[in-house]
């Protein structure tokens, strides 16, 4: 032990075994005590041990070690791992659970569910020890900081049966599966009575994959035994969103408070506070809009807090809104004041903090699992039985946009996919017809999809 230079040598009992520790330890990074550890060959090609305080504990760690592999060959602890994400503020997917967990051990195979009001989830690794490594190391830890805390136990299962790769299941080592309708089947019976009718969503838009860049890559060793099929890089809810809590699993942080953005490059004949109310409100709760009285083409949105202000920023910067490509960065604003009393601002100034369009109110709401970046194709929800096909066909086309598809859901006709001729004309038809009321005292809920038809 090299304990001022944060640095070790481990002699093995073979070649063989060097080269194979330091060949498993290039595709998966080991974590001891949350914190990353590098392996590489050294020059040295024996250890000479001394009687030292530090040598005589590194000596007793390896005896344990050695005892310990006698009896995990007794009793082995069980490769399938449950994990339960308690107060789930944010999304979480199964891409980003992969992603996390990949850390520990090749990830074989994945199930997503909820159960009991909990998001929950079923991990299989091809060995006890990674998953007893990824168990000590996550469990209670918050994804984000005061929420989305991990809590994992040991599955009496001894492997997952997984006919689907979606959303909701995924079989690294099968990547000829079908996508299917995002419901994984349970085939083994005992995972047959942990669920019930009902409890795992069968709609193929649950799951956010924010679209953010990486802020960190980890080579999972699934890529080197299944190439067919690889796990994705960690989605932007928890890389580029991660808060100071979430620093133990390896996120960055980002900067606290930064709520408000500033919205450039506007349309200012045809963009209102109420428009990008609206579209902005897809990625977060908007508290306050304030279109600049002496520019406006330059507006102030304030969020509820960062995480929804980065995630709208990442969205929404760069894409065409009546005609202009907006600009959205963070504001050196900590809030939109609203005008003096007795002053006039011509309605540039909106508040929107009590407002029941508010989609994100609620912590764990499903809309946290249906937030995608914008796309030509639209998810409609809230339809009346008396509504029809047609009748939704002319409602998007009627502002002159093009309709190219529509699709009601097979199984519930309350839902149904709208495809638009262009992002664009997408962006603009979710402001227009969001809220819109379809009568029978049912008003259209509108989001971007993340499938097309």
């Amino acid at each position: 032990m090299l304990k001022a230079k944060n640095q070790a040598f481990l002699e093995m009992n073979s070649e063989e075994a060097a080269q194979n520790m330091v060949g498993y330890y290039s595709t998966v990074m080991p974590i001891i005590r949350h914190y990353p550890v590098f392996v590489q060959f050294s020059n040295h090609k024996e250890l000479k041990t001394d009687n030292s305080p530090n040598q005589e504990r590194a000596q007793a760690a390896l005896r344990a070690l050695s005892s310990s592999h006698v009896d995990a060959a007794v009793a082995a602890p069980s490769t399938v791992l449950r994990v339960v994400v308690e107060n789930l503020v944010y999304p979480v997917t199964l891409d980003a659970l992969c992603q996390i967990f990949s850390k520990f051990g090749t990830v074989l195979r994945i199930i997503v569910f909820t159960k009991n009001s909990q998001f929950q989830a079923l991990l299989q690794y091809p060995d006890g020890a990674s998953a007893q490594a990824a168990k000590l190391s996550l469990d209670g830890q918050n994804i984000y900081n005061g929420c989305c805390t991990l809590r994992i136990s040991f599955s009496k299962l001894t492997s997952l049966n997984v006919k689907y790769n979606n959303e909701k299941s995924r079989d690294f080592t099968r990547p000829d599966l079908p996508s299917g309708d995002s419901q994984p089947t349970l085939e083994h019976p005992a995972m047959a009575t942990a669920f019930t009718p009902g409890i795992i969503s069968a709609s193929p838009y649950a799951g956010a994959t924010h679209g953010f860049p990486p802020a960190f890559t980890i080579q999972p060793a699934v890529s080197s035994h299944y190439p067919g099929l690889t796990v994705p890089t960690l989605p932007g809810a928890l890389a580029s969103l991660s808060l100071p809590g979430a620093t133990r699993l390896g996120f960055p942080p980002i900067p606290a408070g930064h709520c408000v953005l500033l919205v450039s490059n506007l349309n200012p004949e045809r963009v209102t506070p109420h428009c990008l109310f609206i579209l902005f409100g897809v990625y977060g709760d908007v508290m306050r809009v304030k279109i600049l009285f002496n520019k406006k083409e330059n507006a102030l949105v304030q969020m509820s807090d960062g995480t929804q202000a980065q995630l709208a920023m990442s969205h929404l910067n760069g894409q065409r809104l009546h005609g202009k490509p907006l600009r959205v960065t963070l504001s050196k604003h900590s809030s939109v004041q609203l005008p003096r009393e007795g002053h006039e601002d011509q309605g540039l100034t909106k508040d929107y903090s009590n407002s029941p369009l508010h989609r994100f109110k609620k912590p764990g709401s499903k809309n946290y699992s249906n937030i995608f970046p914008p796309s030509a194709t639209l998810h409609l929800s809230n339809i009346p039985p008396s509504v029809v096909e047609d009748d939704l066909k002319m409602l998007f086309s009627s502002s002159g946009a093009m309709v190219k598809a529509f699709k009601f859901f097979q199984k519930d006709h309350k839902m149904a996919l709208i495809q638009m001729g262009t992002v664009e004309e997408a962006i603009e038809s979710l402001i227009e017809f969001h809220n819109h009321d379809l009568g029978e005292n049912h008003h259209l809920r509108v989001s971007f999809s993340k499938s097309s038809i």
